[in-house]
């Protein structure tokens, strides 16, 4: 039997956000539902509401989240009722070119719930990514759910399902930055600074943290940075990297802002043979214009991270691991905790550069 539910959706570009009636149709042969606990406020959620991703309104915003199945269709075999999960959005199908190629983390084909939740006058909603997680329940596929350490705060391990694993990933996991590694990142919002906080656990010994902003950069020291660069203060951010390194650049640099004048820095400010990651999300009608000649004589990688290159299975349990052994602090990416009611104002926060991350609670 279908349930109505609180969630908060976006209606139309730019308009506010709404808490209203949103109906849960019983689960597919392979769908669950999940009563939320907590879900972090995303940029990629404000892009949904203001029309940077696509066009098929209402969105059912929220993706970032964690919390406890409740049913289970009549064939789920991967979770059971009462386990608490974090959600992500890369369902590996195992059978993509990707997948059969034995590189599960680009997987081409992941899974969505198989029927939708819709608006109480039928009208289909879109979940923002194939989730929407700012709802007091939410129907999803069962491969979009990984057990983790029940005993985690839920604010927290939701974190993992997207952007704090994604600046994560990009420098273990994409950048495969090593210990001894001299590695910098443009960008110190949650993304950036979470590729810093794995820089660090991954045993890089110089970090250097790039912003235009004094408190980020001072968050992103907490995270395990080593030198600053003010990009507003200096002349010439990549002489200012350089400079830090013995004149020779970093040996993994991250772009987690994704314009053409952050990666150009970061394309020179690495050392040669070095490798640039790109997990800042650039905008269709950017551009890159570089000397080809460049390409060739320093060598090294260009990559773009897809978030964080993970899979969910392998590294969300790890991670949460390494947070309850005191390795990780990812509650440190907590700024404040919100309701289902604080949505739009969360949203106004992040603009504004306030937060690293707002995480709505839904309380039992």
């Amino acid at each position: 039997m279908s349930q109505t539910v609180k969630g908060v959706i976006s209606r139309s570009k730019g308009a506010p956000t709404e808490l209203v009636d949103v109906v849960l149709p019983d689960p597919g042969p392979r769908d669950v539902i999940v009563k939320i606990q907590a879900c972090g406020v995303c940029h990629t959620d404000l892009a949904y509401k203001q029309g940077g991703i696509n066009d098929e309104y209402p969105f059912l915003l929220g993706h970032e989240a964690a919390g406890i199945v409740e049913t289970v269709g009549s064939d789920v075999s991967h979770v059971e009722v009462g386990d608490f999960v974090v959600l992500n959005w890369r369902a590996v199908c195992g059978e993509c070119r990707a997948c059969k190629r034995g590189r599960p983390w680009y997987c081409f084909d992941t899974f969505n719930a198989s029927v939708p939740m819709s608006l109480t006058d039928g009208t289909e909603l879109t979940p923002a990514l194939g989730i929407g997680a700012f709802i007091e329940k939410t129907l999803i596929h069962e491969l979009q759910c990984t057990k983790v350490n029940p005993e985690t705060d839920p604010a927290v391990a939701g974190l993992l399902g997207c952007g704090v694993m994604a600046g994560l990933g990009a420098a273990m996991n994409t950048g495969n930055v090593g210990r001894g590694d001299s590695v910098a990142v443009i960008g110190c919002g949650g993304v950036g600074d979470a590729a810093i906080a794995g820089a660090r656990l991954a045993g890089a010994t110089t970090i250097i943290a790039i912003d235009r902003d004094p408190a980020k950069l001072e968050w992103a020291k907490d995270l395990g940075a080593t030198h600053t660069i003010n990009g507003a203060e200096v002349e010439d951010v990549i002489t200012a990297v350089q400079e830090l390194t013995d004149g020779n650049g970093v040996d993994v640099i991250v772009d987690a802002v994704g314009r053409p004048e952050t990666y150009q820095q970061a394309f020179y400010a690495r050392d040669l043979a070095g490798t640039v990651v790109l997990v800042g999300v650039p905008t269709p009608d950017m551009k890159l214009e570089l000397p080809l000649i460049d390409f060739f004589s320093r060598g090294g990688a260009l990559k773009s991270s897809w978030y964080g290159d993970c899979l969910p299975e392998r590294d969300f349990p790890m991670l949460i691991d390494l947070y309850e052994q005191g390795r990780l602090p990812l509650d440190k990416f907590v700024t404040e905790r919100v309701g289902l009611t604080d949505v739009e104002a969360a949203f106004e926060a992040m603009e504004a550069g306030k937060v690293l991350r707002s995480v709505v609670e839904l309380k039992a």
